[in-house]
């Protein structure tokens, strides 16, 4: 049923009473709708907010094992730096090549982190504390995870350039070979488990942590993540020297 606003009724100066105007009724879909427009403006604060501190976070901790001190002009111990370096990318002109795919171009960088942020709707972060409940949530993660092979792709051949198009390329052959061992090394836990719910898989391990019965199999998947995220020693997909950025050139 409609949701009906309880206001005074409103009539012109002389009008009789039974002339005043309804008040339009809001559709009961309106309250679901800002509902999840909230929760999307939460979850994507969520993730620029701790990418933000991540990355200062590994800046800093990096540079202290190599014995220096790493960002500390702006803000307390540089915490800021991160957030100044984000408005100095915003500043600079974007400029997209003459020859490129124009939809392609424009379009990879959103399909990567669209893929990325709509992981983070199934993650439970506390008891009642995530976006969604799905039954196969483990599915769910690993179908929009794979969106980045296809934003990879779409970098590479979007920019119209050899060297782009060879480094998306081989980007994308290391993220596939790399996401079929962490799969298998899920399914040990999910048969734990007995479920693909991500809430229920962590209620599961109330007792002890999966990585105790499946230390190979988190071991795997350490790697494998570390390859998925184009981290070291899993670097070269972005290695400057070697591919000149590789598939993000332009």
């Amino acid at each position: 049923m409609p949701i009906f606003f309880s206001t005074l009724p409103t009539s012109s100066p002389g009008a009789p009473f039974s002339q005043t105007k309804a008040v339009r009724p809001l559709p009961w879909e309106a309250p679901a709708l800002v509902s999840k427009i909230v929760t999307a403006s939460v979850l994507f604060g969520f993730v620029n907010l701790s990418a933000i501190f991540l990355v200062w976070w590994e800046r800093k901790v990096s540079a202290h094992m190599q014995s220096r001190l790493g960002p500390m002009r702006v803000g307390w111990h540089g915490i800021l730096q991160t957030i100044a370096d984000g408005i100095k990318l915003l500043q600079k002109e974007d400029i997209t090549p003459s020859e490129a795919d124009k939809l392609a171009h424009f379009c990879a960088p959103l399909v990567v982190l669209v893929g990325a942020v709509l992981a983070y709707v199934v993650i439970p972060f506390g008891p009642r504390l995530w976006a969604a409940d799905l039954n196969v949530g483990v599915l769910y993660v690993f179908a929009v995870t794979g969106l980045g092979v296809i934003g990879i792709l779409m970098a590479g051949w979007g920019s119209n350039n050899k060297y782009s198009l060879l480094g998306g390329l081989r980007a994308a052959a290391q993220l596939l070979s790399y996401e079929i061992p962490m799969v298998v090394s899920v399914l040990g836990v999910v048969l734990i488990a007995g479920t693909l719910s991500l809430t229920k898989l962590v209620e599961a391990q109330s007792r002890a942590w999966f990585i105790f019965y499946q230390p190979v199999g988190f071991f795997i998947f350490f790697l494998c993540s570390l390859a998925e995220a184009n981290r070291a020693p899993f670097d070269l997909p972005e290695a400057e020297s070697e591919l000149t950025g590789g598939f993000h050139t332009e």
